[in-house]
């Protein structure tokens, strides 16, 4: 059941996404982490930021929204208070990156990459603050951003997670690979807006947010499809799946799409022992299907 992404090699196919974990040494107190391959931390800025307004976080029919907008202490403050706490964890550490210019992205995924975590995740598609699409949504420019954080973090494998993209082959993503990306993450959530028929106003203290979980899984799954024959697999970038996955099947779907990995985020709000039981119903599948090994399945729609 190990799987590479890139240069970073995983014991378990299955990853929290980022945003869902805390910082990644919380979600430890709930669930046996040896069913995780990695633990994404929340996204960290330069500075600290105190996110949006409540209510950040609505149920949906479909699963939730959110517009947390980024909430987090700074990567001095995560260093100090956290960085120490994620040593020892039964399984990989992927710390995520946000910020407003290439300058912030440099700074914080160089600091976390000197501070040992396993890879760095570049979270150039957060669809609830006012500047979380600056790159994605200009090719060139995350070209740029991404071949400077890959100089600049050395042999640490960078992740590059993209939005949701119905254009063919995704130009963000050929930027992303273009620009050096080791691994693409595909997807962030969607843009969304829930408004309370009572009060007549946005669920959310920050009117809009971030749709995620079975309701977008499909739409992922195509884009991963997409990206996978049209642009990764001749680069030979592997590709980390997320969006809706409350299930073994919803991963499978996935891997059979392209991805070589699967993320789960919104289960995880649910119930986070959904992990061990996505893990296990993925190592059941492999069996059945009569492979070797996860790899072997990955593209292989039929």
């Amino acid at each position: 059941m190990s799987t590479m992404l890139g240069p970073l090699e995983l014991d378990r196919p299955v990853v929290a996404a980022a945003g869902t974990a805390g910082t990644g040494w919380e979600l430890g107190e709930v669930l046996d982490l040896r069913c995780l391959g990695a633990v994404t931390t929340k996204s960290i800025t330069r500075a600290p930021r105190t996110g949006n307004p409540a209510m950040r976080v609505a149920e949906l029919p479909t699963g939730m929204m959110n517009a947390v907008g980024l909430a987090n202490p700074g990567v001095d403050g995560f260093l100090r208070e956290h960085r120490a706490k994620l040593d020892g964890l039964p399984c990989a550490v992927i710390g995520s990156v946000a910020g407003e210019s290439v300058e912030d992205y440099l700074f914080v995924a160089e600091a976390l990459a000197s501070s040992g975590l396993d890879a760095v995740e570049c979270n150039v598609s957060c669809p609830n603050t006012g500047d979380g699409r600056l790159f994605s949504d200009n090719p060139a420019q995350l070209q740029t951003l991404v071949a400077a954080v890959k100089a600049a973090v050395g042999s640490v494998p960078v992740l590059v997670k993209l939005p949701l993209d119905f254009q063919p082959a995704s130009p963000a993503a050929q930027a992303a690979i273009d620009g050096g990306a080791d691994v693409l993450t595909l997807t962030n959530t969607v843009p969304g807006l829930a408004i309370d028929p009572y009060t007549r106003r946005p669920r959310l203290g920050n009117g809009p947010g971030g749709v995620s979980g079975p309701g977008i899984h499909p739409m992922v799954v195509r884009m991963i499809r997409d990206v996978y024959t049209r642009v990764a697999q001749r680069a030979g970038v592997p590709i980390l799946g997320l969006g809706g996955v409350f299930n073994w099947e919803d991963a499978a779907e996935m891997v059979l799409a392209g991805a070589s990995a699967v993320g789960i985020g919104t289960a995880l709000f649910a119930d986070p022992k959904r992990a061990k039981k996505i893990d296990a119903g993925l190592q059941r599948w492999v069996r059945d299907q009569g492979a070797d090994d996860l790899a072997s399945l990955v593209g292989a729609m039929a």
